[in-house]
């Protein structure tokens, strides 16, 4: 997999994050109707996906990235037969362009015509006319091998919000975050946080109940391979004091789990 970004032999260059501010005119209520679907309680998929790669180890490990983001994923190693996807009404088919089977562009082009979807090719060719193919095809995103895990779920987290077809905005215990407009509040007052803790604080909330070691989360949200893990622990601690502030009734969310990482929980 290609290495983390950021990463310039062997050191990290951090450039100062501004503060997120809240877009005036509404209260969070107003806003959290007008972001669209409130998230699905934290312990349910919040989408399906059908991986369609030939090759094992790649397709293993983007099923295991997939879930570990709870979305409900279900690998092909081919597809002979699409008519059978549209039974487990995906959201995403992410397709890779040469298969056993034929043309992954060819498929991606049955699949649509019996279920309307979001389609991400992968491909190891990097000709230009290879991704205005896919791109003609309607295809959603198009990624190049090798590619880094987490770009991929990233990618497919931007191709499936812009369709509606998973939440893009995360509530639990009166805390909200609101990853496309760059927002967060606690019991309706705004966080003034930074995009990086935006982007940890999401992460959290979305494995809610989750232990996550400090390796995952310096893959996951900051996009290294291997880094100092006290990078985590400025911003946990960052954060901790942020969403703590303001007194009695706000209690502990992000908890320390000895020798391993964090677990977000009420």
């Amino acid at each position: 997999m290609a290495t983390g970004r950021g990463v310039v032999r062997g050191k990290v260059r951090l450039a100062p994050e501004p503060e997120i501010e809240l877009k005036r005119g509404g209260s969070s209520a107003d806003l959290q109707l007008a972001s669209g679907t409130i998230a699905h309680a934290m312990g349910e998929p919040i989408g399906r996906v059908v991986v369609i790669e030939d090759e094992q180890p790649i397709r293993d490990a983007v099923l295991a990235a997939l879930r570990a983001e709870r979305f409900t994923a279900t690998g092909f190693e081919d597809l002979a037969r699409p008519e059978a996807v549209p039974a487990l009404a995906p959201d995403l088919a992410i397709v890779d362009v040469l298969l056993p089977s034929g043309n992954g562009f060819e498929l991606a082009r049955s699949l649509r015509q019996r279920r309307e979807l979001a389609i991400i090719f992968l491909t190891a060719r990097d000709a230009v006319a290879d991704r205005v193919a896919g791109l003609e095809l309607g295809a959603d995103d198009y990624l190049i091998k090798p590619f880094a895990l987490e770009e991929l779920m990233a990618r497919a987290r931007a191709v499936l919000r812009r369709r509606g077809a998973i939440p893009q905005v995360l509530e639990v215990e009166r805390l909200l975050v609101d990853e496309e407009h760059g927002f967060a509040a606690r019991d309706g007052r705004q966080l003034a946080l930074t995009s990086t803790e935006l982007r940890l604080l999401a992460f959290l909330m979305r494995h809610r109940g989750q232990t996550l070691s400090k390796d995952q989360l310096l893959t996951q949200v900051w996009g290294y391979d291997a880094y100092d893990h006290n990078l985590v622990e400025v911003h946990i601690s960052a954060l901790r004091r942020k969403l703590e502030a303001g007194g009695v009734g706000r209690g502990r969310l992000i908890h320390t789990v000895r020798g391993i990482g964090y677990r977000f929980s009420s």
